[in-house]
């Protein structure tokens, strides 16, 4: 960014006709004169747009009078085009400014912006200033604000009144369950553990759906202690040995270790705080680590889909070092040995004892690596970073859209297929993926598989001849019966807990 924030060239104006979010009626952006103004260009799939929201609350929560933030949510996904999909994802990762669904990339055009996610910078006359590509930290970002805030107060043309908001959510209700991302179903002790990502709190029941305990006060944090008091942030997917729940605590950027028994939780990686670079690792809580979404484990060593740092990495439980096992960590799609293959955001992750099997979401592919230390990858199903779609087939024939979850069950992978609504089976040896329930279209019916349907499924995880999903934007669990594959709704029977954690409202957001 410039010395001098004084802009050059006028702000093109956003067009008419398109559907905004957090606001009653369509922005424009005169409205905004006497503010600094960031258009932060994203799109809802990409893991780098998440790591910048939360840079841009805190900003916002600074610089509430001076800043104005404005989100134009320009897609890659066809899934993502939704302005119905875009609202749930505002829901989902707690925005709080005014959103446009630039679905034919017309703003991002007028901009010239070429990639997610951009920062604009506009001066409170109207003026571009600059942009910044990628991600960035709050305190650079900090820096740049306060230092327009002096700049421009010094000339007097910053105006600080409030501009009042109509947020999504506050239309929204209290439910028992918000956005679970995950879900793991333990057929030895008859125990089903539900990432209740939005609520920050892992919640355990029976099989049959008895809630039998809450962990986590539901505050957003990296905190440890007893189930009331310890905090997550976004927890992910989950692994389990015995009476040690392993949990990915996503926008902690750690990983927890829950002591069933003992009712305490205890952070074994993660150093409070998201890495910003490609490192070799260490002993785990000293160690930043970038958005771990999913756990697989196996004779002593924890494997994670570290969807931030497109790598999969391994943990040694007995020594505590944690580090990188496949993934060069450059974003794309390559097969070959572990220091040399490329991965693109990795968000579920499942083992036979031979292989890893990680869903690949950003290149709509399922892809194995050797567990062992080779950690030689190769794809099953994908082909491309933006080569998607809805075919069954096999192989290159195959197409998903954003697949993120997946679980191994009698030799098949079952995988959410999360912008196509569907589960389908993906078979690693023939390499063909084939639709199992659900439809194309978003939405909430039990039924036959042709019949039930789900909304962006997100976690997978079979017991006892059923399959538990993870159904994020329907605040659901739903199961299918495998043989048949008939698909009902969950039904949580909370009478064992309190009233207030039947909502969450145990402190979540």
């Amino acid at each position: 960014m410039p010395e001098s924030y004084e802009g050059k060239v006028r702000a093109p104006e956003f067009p008419s006709g398109l559907d905004w979010m957090n606001s009653d009626r369509p922005v424009a952006l005169s409205e905004f004169r006497g503010k600094i103004v960031i258009l932060d260009f994203w799109t809802f799939c990409c893991i780098n747009c998440m790591h910048i929201l939360p840079q841009l609350a805190k900003l916002e929560q600074k610089y509430p009078d001076e800043l104005a933030v404005i989100g134009v949510h320009s897609a890659k996904f066809m899934a993502e085009k939704s302005s119905e999909a875009i609202r749930q994802a505002i829901l989902r990762y707690h925005i709080e400014h005014p959103v446009v669904n630039d679905k034919d990339f017309t703003i991002w055009r007028s901009y010239g912006v070429r990639a997610w996610p951009t920062l604009m910078f506009i001066d409170p006359e109207g003026k571009v200033i600059g942009r910044h590509q990628g991600e960035i930290s709050f305190d650079s970002l900090d820096r740049v604000v306060a230092d327009m805030v002096r700049q421009f107060d010094s000339r007097g043309i910053l105006d600080r009144h409030r501009i009042k908001l109509t947020l999504e959510k506050d239309k929204e209700r209290d439910r028992p369950l918000s956005c679970p991302g995950k879900v793991l179903a333990d057929a030895a002790s008859g125990r089903l553990f539900i990432a209740d990502s939005n609520h920050n709190r892992v919640v355990v029941a029976t099989l049959d759906g008895v809630v039998t305990d809450v962990v986590g006060s539901g505050h957003a944090g990296l905190a440890d202690g007893d189930f009331a008091s310890a905090a997550f942030n976004n927890p992910q997917g989950m692994a389990i040995d015995g009476d040690a729940l392993y949990v990915a605590d996503a926008r902690s950027h750690a990983v927890r270790r829950i002591d069933l028994a003992a009712k305490s939780v205890t952070t074994i990686a993660g150093a409070g705080g998201q890495a910003m670079r490609l490192h070799r690792g260490g002993h785990g809580p000293d160690v930043q680590l970038n958005s771990p979404y999913d756990l697989a484990l196996h004779n002593g060593a924890l494997f994670i889909a570290m969807a931030g740092f497109h790598q999969i990495w391994k943990m040694d439980l007995a020594s505590g070092l944690i580090g990188p096992h496949a993934g060069s960590g450059t974003e794309g799609i390559a097969d070959g040995p572990a220091a040399e293959a490329m991965l693109a955001q990795p968000y579920g992750i499942a083992t036979d004892g031979d292989a890893l099997y990680f869903a690949d979401s950003e290149t709509s592919a399922v892809r194995r690596a050797d567990i062992h230390d080779g950690g030689a990858v190769t794809t099953i199903v994908g082909t491309d970073l933006f080569q998607f779609g809805d075919a069954d087939g096999v192989g290159e024939d195959a197409r998903l859209q954003h697949v993120q979850g997946l679980a191994l069950h009698n030799g098949l992978l079952y995988i959410t297929d999360t912008y196509n609504n569907k589960i389908k089976t993906v078979d690693p040896a023939t390499r063909e993926a084939v639709t199992f329930a659900g439809d194309r279209d978003p939405g909430m019916s039990d039924g036959a598989f042709h019949e039930a349907r789900f909304y962006e499924p997100a976690g997978v995880s079979p017991a006892h001849g059923k399959l538990y999903v993870a159904d994020p934007n329907n605040h659901a669990i739903r199961v299918i019966d495998i043989p048949t594959r008939w698909t009902r709704t969950l039904t949580l029977d909370w009478s064992r807990l309190p009233e207030a954690a039947r909502t969450g409202a145990t402190g979540g957001r």
